[in-house]
Protein backbone atom coordinates (compact mmCIF):
# COMPACT_ATOMS: atom_id res chain seq x y z
CA UNK A 1 0.00 0.00 0.00
CA UNK A 2 1.53 3.44 -1.01
CA UNK A 3 1.45 6.05 1.55
CA UNK A 4 3.30 8.11 3.52
CA UNK A 5 3.55 8.73 7.45
CA UNK A 6 5.11 11.24 9.92
CA UNK A 7 6.60 11.18 12.82
CA UNK A 8 8.74 13.16 15.59
CA UNK A 9 6.10 15.97 16.62
CA UNK A 10 4.91 16.61 19.82
CA UNK A 11 5.36 19.16 22.50
CA UNK A 12 8.43 21.64 22.96
CA UNK A 13 9.00 24.55 24.52
CA UNK A 14 9.61 27.70 22.63
CA UNK A 15 13.25 27.58 21.81
CA UNK A 16 13.96 23.61 21.39
CA UNK A 17 13.99 21.50 18.50
CA UNK A 18 12.37 19.04 16.76
CA UNK A 19 13.25 16.41 14.38
CA UNK A 20 10.12 14.94 12.20
CA UNK A 21 10.59 11.98 9.66
CA UNK A 22 8.49 11.25 6.60
CA UNK A 23 8.48 7.40 5.89
CA UNK A 24 7.35 6.30 2.40
CA UNK A 25 5.87 2.81 2.37
CA UNK A 26 5.28 1.37 -1.28
CA UNK A 27 7.82 3.66 -2.81
CA UNK A 28 11.09 5.69 -2.88
CA UNK A 29 11.40 9.41 -3.38
CA UNK A 30 13.83 9.02 -6.29
CA UNK A 31 12.61 11.67 -9.22
CA UNK A 32 9.55 12.83 -6.37
CA UNK A 33 9.35 16.10 -5.14
CA UNK A 34 9.03 16.37 -1.42
CA UNK A 35 6.92 19.39 0.22
CA UNK A 36 6.30 19.50 4.06
CA UNK A 37 2.79 21.43 4.57
CA UNK A 38 1.58 22.30 7.85
CA UNK A 39 -1.47 23.37 9.14
CA UNK A 40 -3.40 25.18 12.32
CA UNK A 41 -6.74 25.31 13.44
CA UNK A 42 -8.53 27.81 11.66
CA UNK A 43 -5.74 28.67 9.10
CA UNK A 44 -4.80 28.27 5.81
CA UNK A 45 -2.32 25.10 4.77
CA UNK A 46 1.44 26.37 4.17
CA UNK A 47 4.12 24.77 2.52
CA UNK A 48 7.12 24.90 5.26
CA UNK A 49 9.44 23.56 2.57
CA UNK A 50 9.58 22.11 -0.85
CA UNK A 51 12.29 20.33 -2.82
CA UNK A 52 12.34 19.34 -6.11
CA UNK A 53 15.30 18.38 -8.33
CA UNK A 54 15.04 20.99 -10.68
CA UNK A 55 14.92 23.02 -7.87
CA UNK A 56 16.59 22.53 -4.63
CA UNK A 57 14.76 23.36 -1.73
CA UNK A 58 12.43 26.51 -0.99
CA UNK A 59 11.51 27.19 2.75
CA UNK A 60 8.39 29.67 3.68
CA UNK A 61 9.52 32.83 4.80
CA UNK A 62 8.84 32.40 8.57
CA UNK A 63 11.10 29.20 9.03
CA UNK A 64 14.08 30.25 6.98
CA UNK A 65 17.28 29.66 8.98
CA UNK A 66 15.48 28.08 11.76
CA UNK A 67 14.15 24.82 9.73
CA UNK A 68 16.32 22.52 7.35
CA UNK A 69 14.55 19.91 4.96
CA UNK A 70 17.05 17.21 4.16
CA UNK A 71 16.97 13.21 2.91
CA UNK A 72 18.11 9.85 4.47
CA UNK A 73 21.28 9.10 2.72
CA UNK A 74 20.88 5.28 2.98
CA UNK A 75 17.32 5.37 2.77
CA UNK A 76 15.65 6.67 -0.24
CA UNK A 77 11.94 6.16 1.18
CA UNK A 78 13.15 8.76 4.22
CA UNK A 79 13.31 12.64 4.84
CA UNK A 80 13.30 15.00 7.20
CA UNK A 81 12.51 18.24 8.66
CA UNK A 82 14.74 19.43 11.31
CA UNK A 83 12.78 22.71 13.55
CA UNK A 84 15.72 25.09 15.62
CA UNK A 85 14.77 27.51 17.77
CA UNK A 86 10.43 27.12 17.32
CA UNK A 87 8.42 29.34 17.93
CA UNK A 88 4.46 29.25 19.26
CA UNK A 89 3.09 30.19 15.77
CA UNK A 90 5.07 27.44 14.50
CA UNK A 91 2.20 24.93 16.30
CA UNK A 92 0.52 23.67 13.70
CA UNK A 93 -0.16 19.62 12.31
CA UNK A 94 2.55 18.86 10.25
CA UNK A 95 2.42 16.71 6.96
CA UNK A 96 4.58 15.41 4.09
CA UNK A 97 3.51 14.99 0.67
CA UNK A 98 4.95 13.85 -2.50
CA UNK A 99 4.66 14.28 -6.32
CA UNK A 100 6.70 12.73 -9.52
CA UNK A 101 8.49 16.14 -11.08
CA UNK A 102 6.70 18.93 -9.00
CA UNK A 103 8.43 21.94 -9.42
CA UNK A 104 9.21 24.20 -6.26
CA UNK A 105 7.70 26.36 -4.78
CA UNK A 106 4.42 24.90 -5.35
CA UNK A 107 1.49 27.05 -6.41
CA UNK A 108 -1.03 27.56 -3.74
CA UNK A 109 -3.64 25.16 -3.36
CA UNK A 110 -2.13 22.33 -5.52
CA UNK A 111 -2.83 18.98 -4.69
CA UNK A 112 -0.01 16.45 -4.46
CA UNK A 113 -0.55 12.91 -5.37
CA UNK A 114 0.65 11.62 -1.97
CA UNK A 115 0.54 12.92 1.72
CA UNK A 116 0.54 11.74 4.78
CA UNK A 117 -1.78 12.19 7.55
CA UNK A 118 0.42 14.22 9.77
CA UNK A 119 2.07 14.82 13.28
CA UNK A 120 0.83 17.56 15.64
CA UNK A 121 3.74 19.86 16.96
CA UNK A 122 2.63 21.97 19.35
CA UNK A 123 5.16 24.54 20.62
CA UNK A 124 4.48 26.48 24.40
CA UNK A 125 5.82 26.88 27.48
Amino acid sequence: QVQLVESGGGLAQPGRSLKLTCTAYGFVFDYYSIAWFRQAPGKEREEVSCFSRFDGTSYHDSVKGRFTYSRDKQKNWVVYLQMDNLKPEDTANYYCAADINRRCPSALGEQWQHKGQGTQVTVAS
